[in-house]
């Protein structure tokens, strides 16, 4: 009797190996977390200097790898479920994730098309986001805690100048200075709070203002704050809101998707600087 034989599709054969990937892939981070496990074990009971010669003489790890079987077994055992589809290359990648938004990121990301090497660039890149937003965190606390020391001491300057106005032994203008240079210095530390308080920026939208005119903008407040003119004092406040402002529309405008929406703003915004720039340019000419 002839046996028959069936034809099998490509697709169940596709099926069939994706599955076999899935199983190995579930067996190989599983038995990395189990020799994890019992590596934290044998350290455990190394004397201090002897881990890596152990390492080398009994199970031919270094010490790297080692170190990311254990911390594999201490991150992922617990959960193991949501993670059981990861290769051991990328479930390594994703231990430059913080534990708590791990998940998230796996929900965020479609991790298992990417190639290893595409998922590491992404973890370093979200990785030095996170570094530059700490510092800017950072940067704006001290900034602040020292304006605030700068207004409890304008504050207590302001209050000893108008006693002693009425004793007619300083000018309205002092009086005038110091209030303008209080304004100035709460309406920054305002700014800060609220910045701190604020969600952080995408990393797409880090660096939307281009170095150079950074630069200006810096060279410009720097010329400001050497003012002790009552009226240039004015103009500092104007001026600051005015960068923050303009900030603060360069943010929002990276953040539109419709490539065709975001160029007619760039231009309306170009338009209103030629404007602002021609009218500057007038008012020096009278």
């Amino acid at each position: 009797m002839t046996q028959l034989i069936t034809e099998r599709s490509t697709d169940v054969i596709a099926a069939e190996i994706n599955a076999i990937k899935f199983q190995t892939q579930t067996m190989m981070l599983q038995a990395s977390s189990e020799i994890g496990k019992r590596l934290i074990e044998a350290k455990e009971q190394l004397p201090h200097g002897e881990w890596g010669k152990w390492l080398k003489e009994n199970v031919e790890y270094s010490q790297s790898t080692a170190n990311n079987l254990m911390q594999i077994h201490v991150e992922y055992s617990s959960n193991s479920q949501a993670f059981g589809n990861l290769s051991y290359s990328k479930a390594v990648a994703l231990l430059g994730i913080e534990e708590e938004d791990r998940e998230a990121f796996l929900q965020e990301n479609d991790v298992d098309e990417m190639s290893t090497r595409e998922l590491q660039k992404i973890v370093k890149e979200k990785q030095k986001l996170e570094k530059e937003m700490a510092k800017r965190e950072a940067d704006a606390t001290k900034e602040k805690s020292l304006l605030e020391k700068d207004i409890q001491d304008l504050k207590q300057q302001l209050e000893t100048t108008q006693e002693q106005s009425v004793q007619n032994e300083v000018s309205e203008k002092e009086i005038n200075r110091l209030t303008q240079e209080l304004a100035v210095a709460e309406s920054r530390a305002k700014k800060l709070e609220e910045s701190l308080k604020a969600k952080p920026i995408e990393a797409a939208t880090v660096e939307v203002i281009p170095d150079g005119v950074q630069k200006e903008l810096d060279q410009l407040r720097s010329k400001v704050n050497e003012s002790t003119d009552p009226a240039e004092i004015k103009f500092k406040m104007r001026f600051e809101s005015l960068v923050d402002e303009f900030n603060s529309t360069l943010v929002v405008l990276e953040e539109i998707v419709d490539e065709g929406t975001k160029t007619k703003y760039t231009n309306a915004v170009h338009k209103l600087m030629d404007k602002m720039r021609a009218t500057l340019e007038g008012n020096n000419d009278k």
